[in-house]
Order: structure tokens, then sequence, then C-alpha cells
């Protein structure tokens, strides 16, 4: 298995994120974005991310290659949610389907607890057969369902939400 590393993205790594992000949307998979997006659209999101409690990490191999990039969100913006955190999983399109997704998720549940996150949580459209089987595997369980929530190319599209609870 390929070692990975994790680091804090910079400013200067959100052209990167950008462009594995947009890698993703033609797809109708992942993201409930149907057009590009820009990196002037990420600078709040980026903003809001920090290394105490909601970090965004760039994922590299063993030469320093960018594999894509993972990070935690608030969920709901409320005080009372703050031990609460979604995990976005984004993986360059040439690394995808080499396991990396399950190093990945493992490392984030094995870090959530550093960042006072208890409860982890995954939005997954129920078509993304692949992610939702990666986040089962590793524990979560569904626990809701948003029928038909999204329309993506005139189709409509459900959404799981998967969770699991960390334990310290």
């Amino acid at each position: 298995m390929n070692t990975l590393t994790y680091r804090n993205a910079t400013l200067s790594d959100l052209n990167i994120i950008v462009d594995i992000y947009n890698s993703t949307i033609a797809s109708r998979m992942v993201t409930a974005d149907t057009t590009p997006i820009t990196v002037d659209d990420r600078k709040k999101w980026f903003e809001d991310h920090n290394s105490s409690t909601r970090p965004l990490w760039m994922i590299e191999d063993k030469n320093n290659a960018i594999v894509g990039w993972v990070s935690f969100q608030s969920f709901y913006g409320r005080p009372a949610y703050n031990s609460t955190a979604e995990v976005s999983i984004y993986l360059d399109e040439n690394q995808r389907g080499k396991g990396y997704g399950k190093q990945v998720l493992a490392y984030c549940i094995a870090q959530a607890p550093n960042y006072g996150i208890k409860t982890i949580l995954g939005f997954i459209f129920t078509h993304n057969e692949p992610s939702l089987r990666l986040f089962r595997n590793l524990g979560f369980e569904d626990w809701a369902m948003l029928p038909n929530i999204a329309v993506l190319d005139e189709v409509e599209r459900s959404l799981c939400i998967l969770g699991k609870r960390i334990t310290e």
C-alpha cells in the first residue's frame, strides 16, 4: 500500500483544489455543481477551514505528488453542532481507483478526535455506488435519505447522508 501524507492546504493550493473539484463535475456522481467553479468562488470556503477544528488537507504520495484533497466542514453552522463535521474527499482524476479513498477516509476517522469531531457525515448521491460502498465498508451507516432532491441533466437524483459516531 502506498504511503500518503497530509499537510494543511495553503492559499497557493487553491488552484489545484479547484481543478480537482472541477474534474468531478461532468460525471454527475460527486457534486451538485453543474458548471465549473473558479478560485474566487472557493475563497470563502477555503477561509472557513482552519488547522485547529476544520482542516483542509492536501494529500500527497511518497514522491510529494498531489493525490487530492480532503476537508472537514462544519455541519449546519450552529454552535450545538460543533462536534459534527462533513468530510469531503476529492482525488485527482489520475489517482482514482487506486484504493486511496479508503486510506484517506480511515485517516480522517483516526484524526477526527484531534479536531473535536465526534460525528462524521458524508453526503453522497445514491447513484454513486463506489463512494457509498467506501463509506459503508468503514462503518458509516445510512442516517437519512433525501429522495429526488437534486436535478442533474434533467434527471432527479437522491442524496444519502451517511454518519459515523467516533469514539474516543
